[in-house]
């Protein structure tokens, strides 16, 4: 365990992000503005957002991190979960404005979160704002961005749209969360992308712009295609230098393969779990 300093914080992960009091503070008086515009349903799926990220990300930063089976089930849940949220609730609304446009969206997300992946590092090193905060955030804003302008249309919120926001922001914080932990970045930086979701949707719903569906298709399948790499990004990788191949051994030996090979299964189950969870989440509530 990591010493508390006099904030209350603990060393291990960092003080607060400076970005990410900025960013709450920010939703905090946008979330005002929107109240007084009478823009609740923005309001309430802006906050569900916030919370479900931000309050996931809490047991992702304590979590023991060196243990590797810890390490396959945590990716592994929380990857097969986003996956499948991905394809339920993100990939059809991509489409469903557009199928064509959208499906571009989706490519061109994927290829800009490997992009920002991949050339991105040095990100990392501005206050820990890990490349996966990044994406993230990137993802968040965009999500927000079509939220403002068509969600706060819809009748009613429905369980289907909490489940739609839980079942990825929650798994998807609470992933990053470990990772950051484990790599020694502060956690508190991910307010930024808990918070992103209602940055970009309260002022968005306020603009009252025409909605062209193409324009939602491109956005919307971008923020998708983000998403399914930071998702893919998560999978559980067991391989000598991989990040779970660290925790079991730095050496190569029999011993080590075997326990790769052990830990291989883990991750497959524990994906395919984290998946079956959503869908049957999402099967209930469709009843």
């Amino acid at each position: 365990m990591g010493i508390t300093d006099s904030m209350g914080f603990d060393n291990q992960f960092g003080r607060p992000s400076q970005v990410g009091i900025v960013a709450v503070v920010a939703l905090v008086c946008l979330s005002g503005v929107g109240i007084a515009n009478d823009q609740w349903k923005v309001f309430v799926i802006s906050w569900i957002g916030f919370i479900a990220m931000a309050g996931a990300a809490i047991p992702g930063s304590r979590t023991e991190t060196t243990n590797a089976g810890q390490l396959v089930w945590g990716y592994g849940l929380a990857s097969g979960a986003m996956i499948a949220s991905a394809s339920i609730f993100l990939v059809p609304q991509a489409v469903g404005f557009s199928a064509t446009v959208g499906g571009i969206g989706i490519a061109v997300g994927i290829l800009l979160g490997y992009g920002a992946h991949t050339i991105g590092h040095r990100l990392s090193h501005v206050e820990s704002f890990g490349t996966v905060a990044v994406q993230l955030s990137a993802h968040s804003l965009a999500g927000g961005a079509i939220i403002g302008l068509v969600y706060a249309t819809l009748p009613d919120l429905g369980l289907l749209l909490g489940l739609s926001i839980v079942s990825h922001k929650g798994p998807a914080g609470y992933a990053a969360a470990r990772r950051l932990s484990r790599r020694g970045n502060a956690t508190s930086v991910l307010l930024v992308p808990a918070a992103a979701v209602g940055l970009a949707a309260l002022p968005a719903s306020m603009l009252n712009l025409p909605v062209s569906m193409a324009g939602n298709a491109i956005i919307s399948g971008i923020a998708t295609g983000i998403f399914l790499h930071i998702a893919m990004d998560f999978l559980p990788q067991c391989d000598t230098g991989s990040e779970i191949g660290q925790a079991v051994g730095q050496k190569e030996s029999d011993a080590v393969h075997a326990e790769l090979d052990r830990l291989r299964v883990h991750a497959v189950v524990s994906t395919v779990l984290g998946s079956g969870a959503v869908v049957l989440a999402w099967a209930v509530l469709t009843l």
